[in-house]
């Protein structure tokens, strides 16, 4: 009887001398019908068989199960009964197959050496100045704020932030791409205190504050004026969001119409004085969403963006809301918009040092393309921009 199980180790000589003797009855036969030599055949059949059994497969030994492919077996153990003399238990015991890998290394090697043809040239995508928004992200930057270095790993007061934020602009100005539009998007907590006492002004917490109300409006002021300036140097349309806030509700309120009333003369910078705490700006088929984060989570702020500007969600293709508040950086991209909280620029102050809120700080510049949605972005740290 013909074992066709054996054909998958059998070269194609090999079978056909296997099928001789099974034809003619016996190798002694099946020599004279080929017109080779007995031994010809008999080295031919009993390779096959000693290949076949190195790879876990001689059923005259009761060896049935073959090993996996790339291994062969490494030996057999087989427990008879005596009585009967039928195999009861058997261990079977494989290695890698050297041989097989040895071929596979081969093959890998002339792969490599083949010779590969060059790829086709692809144009690049354009990306047109027109069709570009340079989005400029600064959030809870506590303007104000004291911070001791022996208490919170850094030094923070008035003259530091001043500075850090204008070599951050300066820096990030420079490296955004060529764009139409900037949008300057000052996403709340701006100044650390919104009056003359150093009270957060919901609770009524003591803050620790660098010096007099009226020193850190004129540089809240005087720095944001200068920014815009930058900004306008750069781009044909500046826009200005200053987003109402836990820290500066009121403050953000007189920031908003001097900044408005200021350019208002000027149709290429624009300011969003919007009364409400959640804000928009549509470009073409992108949307950006603003809020600071203390009235609503990232987790639930998708469905208020969708709902506050139906018309403008419901128009566009790409999607992104923009929080601050916490200080640190999360991303979630949910069925309606990719929500994303940012980092500040500022350092820790003792109430966040205390508790253990150790996030880094940076700020980034994010390029949105009309019909693409986000693009690129810039990120710099405040080691980056301004050396020690």
């Amino acid at each position: 009887m013909v074992d066709e199980k054996l054909r998958e180790f059998a070269t194609e000589k090999q079978w056909a001398y296997y099928l001789a003797v099974d034809e003619h009855g016996s190798q002694k036969a099946a020599s004279r019908a080929l017109g080779i030599t007995q031994s010809t055949i008999g080295r031919s059949v009993l390779a096959l068989k000693k290949k076949a059994a190195l790879h876990g497969y001689s059923p005259d030994h009761d060896i049935v199960h073959p090993a996996a492919p790339g291994f062969v077996s490494k030996g057999h153990s087989t427990l008879y009964d005596s009585a009967t003399g039928e195999a009861k238990l058997q261990w079977h015991k494989t290695q890698r197959d050297e041989q097989q890998a040895g071929l596979a290394r081969q093959a890998a090697l002339e792969a490599m050496l083949e010779e590969i043809p060059p790829a086709q040239p692809i144009e690049p995508v354009a990306l047109v100045g027109n069709d570009l928004l340079n989005l400029y992200i600064l959030t809870d930057y506590h303007l104000g704020m004291l911070a001791w270095g022996e208490e919170t790993g850094e030094d923070w007061d008035i003259k530091i932030a001043e500075k850090l934020l204008l070599d951050w602009f300066t820096a990030a100005i420079e490296q955004a791409p060529k764009a139409d539009v900037g949008l300057f998007c000052q996403l709340g907590d701006f100044l650390h205190i919104d009056g003359l006492v150093p009270i957060t002004p919901a609770s009524g917490n003591i803050l620790d504050a660098d010096t007099r109300f009226q020193n850190i409006v004129r540089v809240a002021v005087r720095t944001t004026k200068q920014i815009i300036s930058m900004l306008r140097a750069k781009y044909a349309h500046v826009h200005v969001i200053c987003a109402d806030a836990n820290h500066d509700p009121a403050s953000g309120v007189w920031l908003r119409e001097m900044l408005a009333s200021a350019h208002q003369d000027d149709d290429s910078i624009t300011v969003d004085t919007s009364p409400d705490t959640y804000y928009c700006f549509p470009w073409g088929d992108t949307s950006l969403f603003f809020h600071h984060g203390h009235k609503r989570k990232p987790t639930s702020i998708e469905g208020v963006f969708a709902a506050k500007f139906r018309d403008i969600w419901g128009g566009s293709k790409y999607s992104y809301a923009h929080l601050g508040h916490m200080h640190h950086l999360k991303a979630l991209e949910g069925n309606l918009m990719i929500v994303e909280q940012h980092r500040t620029l500022a350092a820790k102050d003792a109430y966040s040092s205390s508790r253990g809120f150790l996030s880094g700080r940076s700020a980034s510049v994010i390029t949105y393309r009309k019909q693409h949605g986000e693009v690129g972005r810039v990120t710099l740290t405040p080691e980056m921009v301004t050396p020690v």
